[in-house]
């Protein structure tokens, strides 16, 4: 190929003026260049610059990371001249967020209630304790045990025998004749005795008996109500608690949230529109803070209101809505309910009361007897005289008591049969929604939980490389939060479904019921 002497002498030229002028700068002021990214390089075709042989550049040094959780100074470099070459600003180190952002590790997070045992704090109550506290206290359970006592009082009166009755007569006797008959007195004593049919007597006994199984029997239903709500509304309190606590954390989350954006904005780093969203997530979560917290509060004015006013306001509760529960299998509470039902129970005596009612009243058309014994005086003549007195149900046999006892004794039948049915009924469910509750805790603990950490650590990340923003990151706790509070209220049902198979099979503390 042949070369004119014109380009020859334009290329010498080129060269000896690039040597002179790297020459002639100060070693010290020689830019470092330090390895750029892959993405920008010379252009393709471009002939390449010499290198300069006089410089040696430095050894390039590693670049300082701060730790993850201490937001530190970039990495110190020399103060050179940066070069004209375009180039894209390296990447962000993992634990660091992009400029303008603030790093992910340092925002607060909601603390994750656990199923860790921790001591129980002095004059904490169990439930156990909280429903005999309850149990003694309550002002409904006294009237149901009065209504035993007048029960157990009117089997004294149905079995008591009639008294006898005395009739003293007596006065002065004038004759018609004076002069035949002088003027005397006289006195008359009669007594009457009643004797009681024998099939009546037992019947009123029998029925008065049943009377008193009624009312130990609402008693017990009295009580069973009372300690399931107990139950329940203690571990509504827990759940109640539980949430405000988490409330209050997503406050405390929100507000520091809240007071470093508005920091980025003063330094110019942050959108304004970030502080205006941060202040709507503020006064939301106030909101919810504070409705929380009266939830709370209800809860224990609803409890400190079942016990009478025996719990002092602070009162402190030793349960968890991770407590286990322990119920028979479903085959044995099917045979177990209707027979220890407190309301079956009760339908049971009020049936047998009705049947021995109708005994009674057919046992009143029977004859009634009394007898008379009577002693007569007077100035010549002393008289003593017995009887009987007899009732006979000629006109009248009570055909209105007999069917009036009939039919309430059919509609206390027809009652039992639809209690009996009902609350089997009851069960079924009681035990369909405390499988629903377990399954979902097993869904919450198992799976769900998991994923939406697991969106909430991809989240993070992103937010670190700059892919997404804050409030994004904030809405992916915010759903994690939803998920704990739902998982929460699924152990609560739980709690609940057992507290109400406990109730229709009457499982309580009995130790007052002896008094």
């Amino acid at each position: 190929m042949h070369i004119s002497p014109i380009f020859r002498f334009l290329l010498s030229l080129f060269l000896v003026l690039s040597s002179t002028a790297v020459l002639a700068q100060n070693p010290a002021t020689v830019p470092i260049i330090t390895s750029p990214p892959p993405t920008f390089g010379p252009a393709p075709g471009s002939p390449e610059p010499p290198a300069p042989p006089s410089v040696v550049p430095p050894p390039l040094e590693p670049p300082v990371v701060p730790p993850p959780l201490i937001p530190g100074p970039p990495a110190t470099t020399p103060p050179v001249k940066p070069l004209s070459l375009p180039s894209a600003p390296p990447p962000a180190p993992a634990g660091r967020a992009p400029a303008g952002r603030m790093p992910f590790d340092m925002i607060p997070s909601v603390t994750i209630p656990s199923a860790s045992a921790s001591a129980p704090p002095p004059g904490a109550l169990s439930i156990q304790d909280l429903q005999k506290l309850g149990l003694e206290a309550n002002g409904l359970v006294h009237a149901a045990r009065s209504q035993v006592n007048m029960a157990e009082a009117g089997i004294i009166g149905a079995a008591a025998y009639p008294n006898p009755e005395v009739i003293v007569t007596g006065g002065p006797q004038h004759a018609r004749v004076p002069q035949a008959n002088p003027a005397t007195n006289h006195r008359a004593v009669t007594l009457l005795q009643h004797i009681e049919n024998p099939f009546l007597r037992s019947a009123r006994i029998g029925a008065a008996e049943a009377g008193v199984e009624v009312s130990a029997a609402s008693f017990q239903q009295v009580q069973a109500d009372l300690a399931a709500q107990l139950r329940v509304r203690a571990y509504e309190l827990v759940l109640r608690q539980e949430i405000a606590r988490m409330e209050g954390s997503i406050f405390e989350l929100m507000e520091e949230v809240r007071r470093r954006i508005k920091v980025g904005v003063g330094v110019g780093e942050t959108a304004r529109f970030e502080l205006i969203r941060a202040d709507a997530e503020v006064l939301n979560a106030a909101s919810r803070k504070e409705a929380a917290e009266l939830n709370a509060l209800r809860a224990r004015v609803a409890l400190m209101q079942f016990t009478a006013g025996a719990l002092k306001p602070d009162f402190i509760i030793n349960a968890s809505l991770f407590d286990p529960v322990i119920l028979p299998p479903l085959e044995e509470l099917r045979q177990e309910v209707p027979t220890v039902n407190p309301e079956v129970v009760r339908l049971e005596a009020e049936q047998n009361r009705a049947r021995l009612r109708i005994d009674q009243e057919r046992a009143s058309v029977f004859p009634s007897v009394q007898i008379l014994l009577s002693n007569f005086q007077e100035a010549q003549y002393t008289s003593n005289t017995a009887g009987f007195h007899v009732t006979v149900p000629l006109f009248y046999r009570r055909r209105g008591e007999i069917d009036t006892a009939v039919a309430d004794s059919a509609r206390v039948r027809q009652t039992l049969e639809y209690r009996r049915y009902e609350i089997g009924q009851l069960l079924e469910g009681a035990w369909q929604a405390l499988q629903i509750a377990r399954r979902r805790v097993e869904m919450f603990e198992g799976g769900i939980i998991k994923e939406a950490e697991n969106a909430l650590r991809v989240a993070q990340a992103a937010y670190r490389f700059g892919e997404r923003g804050l409030i994004e990151v904030l809405d992916t706790q915010r759903v994690l939060r939803g998920i704990l509070a739902e998982s929460l209220q699924a152990r609560f049902d739980l709690q609940a479904a057992a507290a109400e198979i406990d109730r229709l099979r009457a499982h309580y503390p009995r130790e007052q019921a002896a008094e």
